[in-house]
């Protein structure tokens, strides 16, 4: 057994064996690891066991160990749940993790609605709308709707409708809009448009092709040719789209395809939407905590992360080795799909092995460009804090900038704000608002001064507190090398003045 403190010896003698979720913190308090296990008690204490049996990162994490907590669930699959909405809601350090902490962009249709609209959204809801993505790139999302929106002209606006307004939007006029608001087009007729939108999406484009040849074909026959001559452009702007969708595999079901691609311990997940045999399109996702993380282990938490937020599930999943915890992934992702199997495939020779090649050798060129434009950035960064810290004429590294800035609302209602940025970025998660409590009125002065006194006597408090389970908050943890006001002479002098009172 490695040397543990009182505290934590106290908390692995109590551990029950049982399934469920720990979660480790540090001695600021702050969670560092979220796991879960199928018996708490023998999994938790293996990080207290003989430290030759541990990687360096296992040896890393059992260090800054400050304290514990697990949550207690019924069965093993409730504890995969449990960990990914833990992981997601604190964002471990030392667990595998997507990078970005945003919620990815979907297309929504409100399928809901009499006259369904197609939107843009970050977070996926249970209200009868049919969901496709998550996407990395919000732009991509528009250009799609974009594209869409001119092979099925979808309502946009938010007006109710009737089919009786006395004029359309420019929209109409456009042919960006089918005009439901003046009954240009029939509620039935509109819906069956939107469902070859959603088919269209998810990659079944032939049976919406045929549908229009035949529509196309009838009102040619009833000498309807304007309507003809619509329906016309419509399979004519699909057939473009579709040209651009290489057919790939004779497989018809919908997979996806996982390939990781790895430098320099950034990782990178590409995935492949196989829909009809066609590539339908493809998406990256960089991945944080990977360090001395086996590539089986990587994959496995970036499954378990997407495909909690996916919005479709396919009935296989094609991937370049065996993953961790590969049978209650599988049991989960069978739940996710509503109890229809999905598989999991290693494969080892055809086609289904040269699709996950080319998504290998797609990830690893896009890791490399991505390291490009990193590189490129933080060189950027590097230089722009170097001006910053010569002609100021500072001696040491600005590592943590922090920036201040008061404003009101009509001269009420005043608030401070504090940005930091770390190593010339900005860290939102440091970020912090003031509201004013001692100043009556529009004095930016007085507020200013306000709000520096008490953050720096938060980061007097944070010198103070010690002992296990204690928690500091990170953003007063530590003294700026560089504290900006916004202002002129009497900003700075309030903040001078601060600083000479906290020496």
């Amino acid at each position: 057994m490695l040397k543990v403190t009182e505290h934590i010896q106290g908390i692995l003698n109590t551990l029950p064996e049982k399934p469920g979720c720990y979660i480790m913190k540090n001695a600021a308090g702050q969670v560092i690891y979220v796991g879960k296990a199928v018996v708490l008690k023998n999994r938790v204490r293996s990080y207290f066991q003989d430290r030759g049996q541990h990687d360096r990162k296992v040896r890393k994490l059992v260090e800054q160990i400050a304290d514990l907590e697990w949550i207690v669930v019924g069965s093993e699959l409730e504890a995969l749940i449990l960990e990914m909405n833990l992981i997601k809601k604190y964002r471990p350090r030392f667990n595998v993790r997507l990078k970005d902490d945003k919620r990815y962009p979907y297309i929504k249709v409100h399928l809901a609605d009499p006259f369904p609209k197609v939107t843009v959204t970050r977070q996926m809801e249970n209200d009868g709308s049919r969901y496709f993505g998550p996407y990395t790139s919000v732009w991509a999302v528009h250009q799609t709707l974009d594209v869409l929106r001119r092979i099925f002209p979808y309502l946009t606006c938010d007006r109710v409708i009737t089919g009786k307004d006395p004029r359309p939007c420019l929209y109409y006029d456009i042919k960006l809009c089918t005009g439901p608001c003046i009954g240009a087009i029939h509620q039935v007729e509109y819906r069956r448009m939107i469902e070859d939108l959603c088919s269209f999406l998810d990659g079944h484009t032939e049976p919406v092709i045929q549908r229009l040849k035949s529509e196309m074909e009838d009102a040619s026959e009833q000498l309807l040719y304007e309507k003809a001559a619509t329906v016309r452009d419509q399979l004519n702007a699909i057939e473009r789209v579709v040209e651009k969708q290489k057919v790939i595999t004779d497989d018809q079901s919908d997979s996806d395809v996982l390939a990781i691609a790895r430098a320099d311990g950034d990782a990178m997940v590409q995935i492949f939407f196989i829909r009809n045999g066609k590539l339908l399109g493809r998406e990256y996702f960089v991945l944080e905590g990977t360090e001395e993380t086996s590539d089986s282990e990587v994959i496995g938490e970036f499954m378990k992360q997407f495909y909690s937020e996916a919005a479709l599930i396919p009935s296989k999943v094609l991937l370049p080795n065996e993953v961790e915890e590969a049978q209650i992934i599988n049991q989960w992702l069978n739940t996710r799909r509503g109890g229809s199997k999905v598989q999991l495939l290693v494969p080892k020779k055809g086609v289904k092995q040269e699709l996950v090649q080319m998504a290998t050798e797609n990830a690893v060129e896009t890791l490399q460009s991505l390291r490009a434009q990193w590189n490129a950035d933080k060189s950027k960064q590097t230089e722009a804090l170097t001006e910053i810290q010569d002609a100021l004429g500072l001696t040491s590294p600005l590592n943590r900038i922090e920036c201040y800035d008061i404003s009101n609302t009509q001269g009420t209602a005043s608030v401070g704000s504090m940005v930091v940025f770390e190593s010339g970025v900005p860290n939102k998660a440091l970020y912090r608002h003031f509201n004013i409590k001692t100043v009556s009125g529009p004095d930016d002065f007085a507020s200013m001064e306000e709000v520096l006194e008490r953050r720096f006597k938060r980061w007097q408090s944070a010198q103070e507190m010690t002992g296990p389970g204690v928690k500091k908050d990170p953003a007063f943890a530590f003294l700026p090398d560089l504290l900006m006001v916004d202002g002129g002479k009497g900003q700075l002098g309030r903040a001078v003045k601060i600083l000479d009172d906290f020496g």
